[in-house]
């Protein structure tokens, strides 16, 4: 079967000094090793002077990708920019560079990457004539589609500003991924890296939540394509808790015109939920031509091998799991 994973990530091998262009504190960059992680040059991605993340040749190296693609059958892959990348806190003008920046050299590892590797620009979201500026470029360059982080500080996902974003990308029709980054609680979630694993998932279900309930999807074109990382988070499982709020409270329905799981059908979700239940669940509620294969690689909390969870489900058949691993994905993208 044809497999197209539409989340991973990747960091150029090297970028300028940003905290010596702009000054500042915490800007990201790589510390390489001479030490090696399976035959492959490691680095340290710094934030400053602090350790953020240990990383390998896979994030920079198209050809480490596509041995590590061969090895787990997968045919295609889109890469994607960490969030610590974003530079939403930053000026506009920072930001942009950053965006720019790191846009074209994802660009530059897709070129070596045989016509199998694709890429997801960035924007600096917090300035909405920037970010359209940025992502129709970014399209007009060879860009099959935008990364977001989910939210911009304080603001949500029915951010007015958003919200207009996310209509030029409709208008546009540039696919549209959601990923959650700078986590809530970070204070009672230091610890034990739940910041990705309780953190994360519940940043996306808030994602996922705001646009619904904050009118999002009630007005914008349903020509957007839009879809949410990791499994879109905790928001399946707690459905019908969502459900029933809305039923019984006024004040629970917001500005959606209808109750949540009418709005099922708006969004799409990756796989990336590392669990033949969760995934099932997944099918239940959302169906299996909104799924499509995300495996977070290649950082360690990312699916090992790739494409095994679909692949090995009892409980879906083939059809199902050949729109999950590709079909969906290639008509979402048009890849």
């Amino acid at each position: 079967m044809r497999v197209i994973d539409i989340h991973s990530h990747f960091f150029p091998k090297n970028w300028e000094n940003l905290a010596k262009k702009f000054g500042g504190e915490d800007w990201p960059w790589l510390r390489h090793s001479t030490q090696k992680c399976n035959d492959y040059n490691k680095a340290m991605l710094m934030q400053g002077c602090r350790e953020f993340r240990p990383i390998y040749a896979a994030c920079w190296d198209a050809n480490v990708r596509l041995e590590e693609m061969d090895r787990d059958g997968v045919d295609q892959q889109i890469i994607s920019a960490t969030p610590i990348l974003f530079a939403y806190e930053r000026p506009v003008k920072q930001a942009l560079y950053c965006a720019q920046l790191f846009n074209d050299a994802a660009l530059e590892i897709c070129v070596q990457g045989q016509e199998r590797l694709f890429a997801l620009a960035q924007v600096p979201l917090q300035d909405l004539d920037a970010s359209c500026q940025e992502v129709s470029r970014a399209k007009a360059n060879g860009h099959v589609g935008v990364q977001i982080g989910n939210h911009v500080g304080l603001k949500n996902m029915d951010d007015e500003a958003v919200l207009d974003f996310l209509q030029h990308c409709s208008d546009q029709d540039i696919p549209v991924f959601v990923h959650p980054w700078d986590m809530m609680a970070q204070e009672r979630t230091a610890n034990y890296m739940m910041g990705w694993t309780v953190g994360m998932p519940a940043e996306t279900q808030l994602s996922i939540v705001s646009m619904i309930l904050g009118g999002g999807f009630d007005r914008l074109s349903k020509n957007l394509k839009i879809c949410f990382a990791h499994g879109g988070g905790s928001f399946a499982f707690l459905l019908g808790r969502l459900e029933n709020a809305w039923i019984h409270r006024d004040i629970a329905r917001g500005k959606s015109q209808h109750p949540p799981s009418h709005y099922l059908d708006r969004f799409y979700l990756d796989s990336a939920v590392f669990d033949h239940d969760a995934l099932d669940l997944l099918v239940k509620k959302m169906g299996s031509d909104r799924l499509m294969f995300g495996s977070d690689y290649p950082f360690p909390l990312g699916e090992q091998p790739m494409g095994h969870l679909v692949d090995t489900s009892p409980s879906l058949d083939r059809h199902s799991k050949q729109q999950i691993l590709a079909e969906n994905a290639a008509h979402f993208f048009t890849l």
